[in-house]
C-alpha cells in the first residue's frame, strides 16, 4: 500500500516514516507543507495521504486544506488526518462531501502502532477511522437531533463505534453482546437512517458520515 505523508516535525515525520516501513506500507514521499502534498498526491497517487493538520507557514489548518485540495484534485483519494488536539469543526469539513475514505486521529494514537495502522487500512479501503475523543465531543451535541434522535441509546452506541471504524465483531466485544444482535442493531439504524439502496460496506459508511454530518459544531 502506498503512502504519501505530510507531516513538518523532522522526528514524527521519520518515526512515522519507519512505523510504516515495519507494518508493510510503501511510503512514496514524505514531506512537511501542504503545496509538497498537493505535488507528491498528483505524482505519486498514492493509496492513502497522511496529512498533518497544522502545517507551515501559519500552523494553523494548511494541512486541512491541502487534504480538501488533493481530493478535489483526486476524487476519493483517502485521508488519514492527524491534530495535536480535538477541533470539532476540522471533523466536520473533512467529512463535508460524503464521500467517505477519511480518519480523524489524535497524534496521541500514533504510539499505539496496531491502532493507527489498523485505522490507516480502514481509510485506505474507503471507510472511517475517527477518534474516540472526537467522537465523545459529537456526541454530546448530536443525540437529539433527527433522524439520529429516532435511535434507540443502543443503536446510538453502536453507531459510535462504526464512526470509530470498529467491525462488527469489534463491536460485540466492547458491548458485550452476540455478534448478532450487533448485526440486528445494524440493520435497524440502516432502516431509521433510510439506507436501504446500497450494499452494507456502503450502508455503514453512509451511516458513520450520517451519524457525524449532524452534529451541531459551529
Amino acid at each position: 500500500m502506498r503512502v504519501v505523508l505530510v507531516e513538518d516535525l523532522y522526528l514524527l515525520r521519520e518515526g512515522l516514516t519507519h512505523l510504516l516501513t515495519a507494518h508493510g506500507f510503501e511510503v512514496v514521499s514524505a514531506v512537511e507543507t501542504g503545496p509538497e502534498l498537493l505535488t507528491a498526491v498528483e505524482e505519486h497517487r498514492p493509496d492513502v495521504a497522511i496529512v498533518d493538520v497544522r502545517l507551515p507557514p501559519t500552523f494553523t489548518d494548511e494541512g486541512l486544506q491541502a487534504a480538501h485540495e488533493a481530493r478535489r484534485r483526486i476524487p476519493g483519494l483517502p485521508v488519514l488526518v492527524l491534530s495535536q488536539h480535538v477541533e470539532q469543526l476540522y471533523a466536520r469539513e473533512l467529512l463535508a462531501d460524503g464521500s467517505g475514505a477519511i480518519g480523524y486521529l489524535l497524534k496521541d494514537r500514533v504510539f499505539n502502532a496496531t491502532q493507527f495502522v489498523d485505522a490507516l487500512r480502514r481509510v485506505a479501503e474507503g471507510g472511517t477511522a475517527m477518534d474516540p475523543e472526537v467522537i465523545s465531543k459529537l456526541v454530546e451535541s448530536n443525540a437529539h437531533q433527527e433522524p439520529l434522535g429516532t435511535l434507540t441509546a443502543r443503536e446510538r452506541e453502536v453507531l459510535e463505534l462504526m464512526a470509530e471504524g470498529c467491525s462488527n465483531a469489534a463491536v460485540s466485544h466492547r458491548l458485550y453482546i452476540s455478534e448478532g444482535a450487533v448485526s440486528k442493531h445494524i440493520a435497524s439504524v440502516f432502516t431509521k437512517l433510510n439506507l436501504t439502496n446500497s450494499n452494507d460496506t456502503n450502508r455503514r459508511v453512509l451511516a458513520v458520515l450520517a451519524y457525524l454530518n449532524s452534529a451541531n459544531l459551529d
